[in-house]
């Protein structure tokens, strides 16, 4: 069974993402005018969040994928293993092997003899993803960093995408976000 690419090619109607993740560490300007107002400062990424993201890139590179999903950033952020979010899902139940077998069963395999680009193209999920975290640290109006607890967030908002869709199935629900998100409110939180 190869992975269904028709379904995340972008539809006509789609808002044009905020940003591409490797524009990250400096958004092109029309975002930063466009998102925040001139007395705000502009989020930054955690180098985690970072880290995670390009563990994710590589790992759907692994499993053959021609773009990298919602799925692949959940598992990029269990392979960084170290920030509250990766720790939230793995004391939740929620492991890398579980995940990559999740989304084997849910999106099959690749063609063996595919190889995938160097930076997967990111799907419609995925760049909501990044738009929603960025989106939220903007609104939170705190200082700090956009998280991989802000990506897990807007992996579990993204509604029937393939990596809300795992998580769900290995017990993540609705209560474990209100208490992550509770988590991450707090004042003074570092994630780490």
């Amino acid at each position: 069974m190869a992975r269904n690419n028709q379904s995340r090619s972008q539809s006509p109607t789609a808002k044009a993402p905020i940003f591409l993740f490797h524009d990250l560490l400096q958004p092109p300007d029309s975002v930063i005018k466009e998102r925040v107002s001139s007395n705000e400062e502009v989020p930054k990424w955690s180098s985690r969040a970072i880290k995670s993201f390009a563990m994710g890139e590589l790992e759907a590179r692994k499993l053959k994928y021609p773009t990298t999903g919602t799925e692949a950033i959940l598992m990029g952020i269990l392979i960084e293993g170290t920030t509250l979010a990766s720790k939230f899902l793995r004391s939740n139940g929620v492991t890398l092997f579980k995940v990559r077998e999740e989304t084997v069963k849910l999106l099959g395999k690749a063609d063996m003899w595919f190889f995938s680009p160097e930076h997967p193209a990111l799907t419609d999920e995925a760049q909501r993803v990044l738009d929603w975290a960025f989106d939220k640290k903007i609104k939170s109006g705190g200082s700090g960093e956009i998280t991989t607890s802000h990506l897990l967030l807007g992996i579990w908002y993204e509604v029937d995408s393939p990596g809300q869709k795992i998580m769900a199935t290995l017990g993540f629900n609705e209560e474990k976000a209100k208490e992550l998100e509770s988590l991450i409110s707090e004042p003074g939180f570092i994630d780490g």
